[in-house]
């Protein structure tokens, strides 16, 4: 059994938007209440554009962070030799230190 209910009930009735009639009949539709709805829309666009350039912004700081990050660690594969070196220097330094005895 369908469950559809042939009572016609609220869903049924057509609407002025669906019809797209003015409910004034002879009359000029009222164009002030749909500039004030289209500035309405204006301003919250604006408002978004505004949020969305914000967040533009970190995006952008992020990705160059992260292409820095990048090149340092392309550039430390490419040149090993600057590695080891920086490996050797610290070899040397741990060397330097020496452990003594202390008596008390």
């Amino acid at each position: 059994m369908p469950n559809v209910n042939p009572v016609k009930g609220v869903h049924d009735v057509r609407s002025l938007h669906v019809a797209k009639n003015s409910c004034i009949p002879g009359k000029q539709q009222m164009s002030f209440l749909e500039l004030h709805m289209l500035d309405k829309e204006k301003d919250r666009l604006r408002n978004e554009e505004k949020r969305i350039i914000l967040r533009l912004e970190t995006l952008n700081n992020r990705l160059k962070e992260i292409q820095v990050f990048f090149d340092e660690k392309l550039g430390q594969v490419q040149n090993p030799d600057t590695l080891e070196n920086n490996q050797k220097t610290s070899n040397e330094e741990k060397t330097e230190f020496k452990t003594m005895p202390i008596d008390y």
